[in-house]
């Protein structure tokens, strides 16, 4: 199938297909991406090549980097957003042939395995013989998406509208460190209240889903090209120093070789 460049122009409904697999490549020189809240019956599978992808859903945020992919489950609403130069694939997946594939929404490690088979696979025809190689690729892949390692670029979203203004307040200002004491009174709410219900409502402490917030918004700036030491004053940092610490120790690894690895520049190392 050939690459989609144009997302104003209509194209084939993966879900109106029969095949179990059904494989897009999508390429975008220059512009933004913006598709709105939506679902597809079958599974998809968001490999990022080139570029950086936003994702929502209604329990949070993924951020996809460069060679990572996200895993978004049959039937669940999202919507997508990207800026600047873009190439990726899309694999829409029958939920019958994916009994062992996540259940929640993820981002997921990519080997080179996957990589060629999801490029591959972009190639077959729209409809392809049951029994034949292209079956036997996409049985192979997926595998591959089974066997990934399960990555952890999520930030998760509270539904309260309190904390919600918290959110975007954090967002619109990032270099703004302020004390949970401080962050609790601009919501109208106490400090207490507001650390019993941040950890209720997405699993991690106020401190903690801070920092999970700088690593993402790190991540979409990094790939857009910005340096490491933009990306620390940004987030209001003291110093470079002071934000690759904070980066190697949540991702295991500095900025610089994160997205390095990435772009396939330097061949992955192994994680403690």
């Amino acid at each position: 199938m050939p690459m989609i460049t144009d997302f104003n122009k209509p194209f084939t409904d993966p879900d109106t297909l029969a095949a179990p697999v059904v494989t897009i490549g999508a390429t975008v020189v220059t512009g933004e991406i913006e598709l709105d809240f939506h679902q597809h019956r079958k599974a998809q599978l968001i490999l990022l090549m080139r570029g950086v992808l936003t994702c929502e859903l209604a329990g949070g945020l993924w951020i996809v980097p460069p060679r990572c992919a996200i895993w978004i489950p049959g039937g669940v609403t999202h919507s997508v957003k990207a800026a600047g130069s873009l190439e990726g694939y899309n694999a829409f997946i029958e939920p019958a042939v994916a009994p062992n594939l996540p259940a929640n929404c993820c981002t997921i490690s990519v080997t080179p395995l996957l990589r060629e088979l999801m490029i591959r696979s972009a190639s077959f025809p729209l409809v392809y013989p049951e029994g034949g190689p292209e079956s036997h690729l996409v049985t192979l892949l997926l595998d591959e998406v089974a066997a990934a390692s399960v990555g952890e670029l999520h930030l998760p979203m509270p539904a309260d509208s309190r904390l919600r203004k918290i959110a975007g307040m954090m967002m619109d200002n990032p270099r703004d460190h302020g004390t949970m004491e401080i962050w609790a009174r601009r919501a109208g709410m106490s400090e207490r209240t507001l650390a019993r219900m941040i950890v209720q409502q997405t699993g991690m402490t106020f401190g903690r889903w801070r920092q999970q917030l700088d690593i993402m918004l790190a991540l979409r700036w990094l790939a857009d090209g910005a340096t490491v030491q933009q990306v620390a004053i940004d987030l209001g940092y003291e110093n470079a120093g002071s934000f690759v610490t904070m980066f190697k120790k949540a991702l295991g690894t500095s900025p610089g070789r994160y997205m390095a690895e990435r772009q396939g520049l330097v061949s992955a190392s192994p994680r403690a």
